[in-house]
């Protein structure tokens, strides 16, 4: 695996190491392409600022620092800088024009809340059947934005309730991914900490529908930059569901969009 743009950095408070450890460790394992995508900075509607994310005070800072090891390292590998976010449909423009106005020059769709005040986090268990339908329109929503080049843990989202209930929603997901041709990630941060995703109803279903697929790594750590234990295991789900692996994903370009 020689690619790889889901890659957070210290500045959002719950990764570790400096860019620069990243950069090393991909380069030597022989990754060529790399994208770093922490999580955005974002405001709510009340002022307040979102936690567990780039603080907007620091936007600069992470761009620039990523600019300069970019120059550092053109010769041994091709850096890209964007974020990974969220996609809330009343906010999502001025969002989306953040974005580029940070410097980002990609997005990666990150959905880990069922709305933009953040009370419900997609990753906790839930037996209500409405918040599996909410997070399926909302992903497919990101999904037809055409402002992501993929779609992060997919199946991060966690269910107790009538399975068909997970499967009508999740196979939503997967029609919009294969209809707009916007990869799903085999996330390898959910494979090597043991975590409820990869769930394998919802890559039974990707398999069914043909929906493109990709992987990432989600690194935290530097040493996670290349992840190979994770990389056997995804390989596995591509054969075990016959998924539509695509490798590289083909980038989306913000900046053209707004």
């Amino acid at each position: 695996m020689n690619y790889n743009y889901h890659t957070h950095t210290y500045r959002c408070g719950h990764a570790v190491g400096t860019p620069e450890e990243y950069i090393l460790r991909a380069i030597e394992c022989g990754v060529k392409h790399m994208g770093f995508s922490d999580h955005m900075p974002h405001i709510y509607k009340d002022g307040t600022e979102a936690g567990f994310r780039v603080p907007v005070a620091q936007a600069e800072a992470y761009i620039d620092e990523l600019r300069a090891l970019r120059e550092k390292y053109k010769d041994k590998i091709d850096i890209l800088i964007g974020f990974e976010m969220e996609y809330f449909s009343d906010t999502f423009p001025k969002m989306l024009q953040n974005a580029v106005n940070y410097g980002g020059e990609y997005l990666i769709y990150g959905g880990h809340y069922l709305e933009e005040c953040e009370t419900v986090y997609a990753g906790n268990l839930t037996s209500d059947p409405e918040h599996v339908k909410k997070y399926a329109r909302t992903v497919v929503a990101a999904i037809k934005s055409g402002a992501y080049t993929y779609i992060a843990h997919p199946d991060m989202l966690t269910f107790s309730g009538d399975e068909k209930v997970y499967i009508d929603a999740m196979r939503k997901i997967c029609k919009a991914s294969k209809e707009e041709g916007i990869p799903l990630e085999i996330n390898f941060l959910g494979i090597r900490t043991n975590r409820v995703y990869p769930n394998e109803i919802f890559w039974k279903i990707a398999g069914e529908e043909g929906s493109p697929v990709t992987f990432g790594f989600d690194a935290h750590d530097p040493e996670a930059a290349y992840d190979g234990a994770s990389l056997a295991r995804a390989k596995e789900l591509v054969e075990k569901f016959g998924l539509n692996y695509i490798g590289e994903p083909r980038i989306i370009k913000i900046a053209e969009l707004v």
